[in-house]
């Protein structure tokens, strides 16, 4: 009995075949389950060129597709070309890769499979691609998938309309929009590639990027789904909760927060917004360094320092900027620039606190109506007052204000009042060279649109006046002493002077003016280090040196070298 099923099984197979042979309309019986194994086709001499190309493909020596399965079979030739219509849960293999469909067309000639219904590719047991229906090309080791694309592997999920992959080069490509999904990140484009060797995306037009904390918008852009790093090619904008960055090219860190920017880069708080030629930030630390040609703007009173590098401490709320920084800023419908060799900037903690601008050392300012220098300076936002420290001195048209300490008041963004603490010493220059001078304890000058008109002396009270008539000829001058004294301006030019209580005053002819007699003690004429604009602004002629990292720490149990001996 059992002899009598085999031999019926060999007869009824080989009946099948004839039938096959000769008709495109006969079914196969469902008995047909697996497939015989298919004999090679004889392959056909190519030319040179031809399989020299297939050879840099990585495609080789032809290899037929081979089915594994199906229900049923349809052979036959239509409009001249020789179709075998598999029906029913058919699978195709092609070295590691294996396509399962409903239905296939299979063009032995060419070498093509046309799949539908529940189509699946997989390759290596890592790939899996599914969709309504697909085109393979067996010689080119390629495949089209079109419908509810579902591209899976162990890294991501990519959904798109349609879908081309190379099983050769193992990277599947998309032109009709798709979304990929992986446990951190979602992303977006119009087209696409993926290389699943490379575990590398090549996203083109509308990328967008959605993580736990940042929305990413490019144009041009890669993502690895093994290390979480987006690389980017083009205008690309990261949106966060905490601040916004902006870049033309470079990296983010999905996992560590790391950005690291270069072209045009800038992040964006709601106090500052910190550019430069390179960026580099790290999220989790708040933590933002930018380097050469770069430009911190605070928001909140329109000031903004130029530097070539930048620091940035967001939980902090710090900044630093060095490399010959320059800070701009609008005061009088005037523009008021001043440099240092680092400028620090610190915002309010508390309403208690202020918000501070620090510069330090060598000091210069430069606006059209006054110029300055000192060795530091302070800028008290909240309150609007700017300390100047350290041998400071000031210029205000023909004048030259000089003390120990000078605090500057603004007031709407105008200088209003001055106070000069400690050896205030004024003096100012008129049209025949004489220097009239004025010193005391302290002082306190008053402006008018950013213009001198009356300085109050506090305290040790001395000046010299020389008297011109007809700014032309020296009629004499006036020396005098008083403890308080009163000084009005005109013009940016000294004219009167006030005593407030009784003076020890004189009046010297021009023929008994010595030189000994012409200055008031600590007097100088500081003019050689009055800066220019160009002084103010101009950029390092030397490239900054990079911060080294500090050394590190040698181990508790290590040996330290024995100290030497002395002679």
């Amino acid at each position: 009995m059992k002899n009598a099923k085999i031999l019926f099984s060999l007869v009824f197979t080989l009946m099948a075949a004839t039938v096959f042979g000769q008709s495109g309309t006969q079914r196969q019986p469902a008995t047909l389950r697996p497939a015989p194994q298919q004999q090679a086709r004889p392959q056909t001499q190519q030319p040179p060129a031809q399989q020299k190309q297939q050879q840099q493909q990585g495609q080789g020596e032809r290899v037929p597709v081979d089915l594994q399965q199906a229900d049923s079979l349809i052979g036959g030739t239509f409009n001249g070309q020789r179709i075998d219509k598999l029906i029913g849960n058919v699978i195709f293999k092609q070295k590691d890769g294996t396509l399962y469909a409903d239905s296939v067309y299979q063009y032995k000639e060419q070498n093509v499979l046309e799949a539908f219904g529940n189509v699946r590719i997989n390759q290596a047991d890592t790939v899996n691609i599914t969709g309504n229906q697909a085109t393979y090309n067996g010689d080119t080791r390629s495949a089209r998938i079109t419908g509810n694309v579902v591209m899976r592997d162990p890294r991501m999920t990519l959904t798109t309309p349609s879908l081309d992959y190379n099983l050769n080069t193992r990277t599947a490509t998309y032109t009709e929009g798709g979304t990929i999904v992986d446990p951190e990140n979602r992303l977006v484009s119009k087209r696409g590639s993926y290389n699943t060797k490379t575990k590398m995306f090549d996203f083109q037009q509308d990328v967008n990027v959605t993580t736990a904390d940042y929305n990413i918008v490019a144009q041009n852009m890669r993502y690895n789904t093994l290390t979480k790093v987006v690389y980017f090619q083009g205008p690309t904008f990261i949106q966060g909760q905490q601040g916004d960055l902006y870049a033309e090219e470079g990296t983010y860190n999905t996992i560590t927060k790391i950005s690291r920017f270069g072209r045009n880069a800038y992040i964006l708080t709601k106090e500052y917004r910190l550019s430069g030629d390179k960026l580099y930030y790290d999220q989790n630390r708040g933590y933002g360094l930018a380097e050469v040609n770069v430009a911190l703007k605070s928001l909140k009173d329109d000031v903004t320092i130029r530097g070539q590098v930048g620091r940035y401490w967001r939980d902090r709320g710090e900044a630093k900027v060095h490399g010959r920084p320059v800070m701009e800023t609008i005061m009088d419908a005037d523009t008021l620039y001043l440099s240092a060799d680092t400028l620090y900037s610190q915002e309010a903690k508390g309403a208690r606190t202020a918000s501070m601008i620090f510069a330090y050392p060598n000091v210069k300012i430069f606006k059209s109506d006054l110029q300055g220098k000192a060795d530091s300076l302070s800028y008290n936002r909240t309150d609007s007052i700017m300390h100047m420290n350290v041998k400071p001195v000031l210029w205000n048209d023909k004048s030259q204000l000089v003390s120990d300490t000078i605090h500057i008041q603004l007031r709407n963004k105008t200088i209003d009042r001055m106070y000069m603490y400690s050896n205030a010493f004024i003096a100012s220059e008129d049209s025949l060279k004489n220097y009239n001078q004025v010193k005391g304890r302290d002082m306190t000058a008053f402006f008018t649109e950013g213009d001198i008109v009356r300085v109050n002396v506090n305290g040790n009270g001395e000046s010299l006046y020389f008297a011109l008539e007809g700014d032309t000829t020296l009629t004499g001058m006036n020396k005098a002493i008083c403890s308080d004294m009163v000084l009005k301006f005109g013009q940016n030019k000294l004219k009167t002077i006030s005593f407030l209580v009784q003076p020890d005053a004189s009046f010297i002819p021009p023929h008994e003016l010595g030189e000994d007699a012409r200055q008031l003690e600590g007097f100088a004429w500081l003019a050689d280090l009055r800066p220019t604009k160009e002084q103010v602004v101009a950029k390092p002629k030397s490239p900054v040196k990079k911060e080294t990292a500090p050394a590190k720490k040698a181990p508790a149990n290590s040996k330290k070298p024995a100290p030497k001996k002395k002679n």
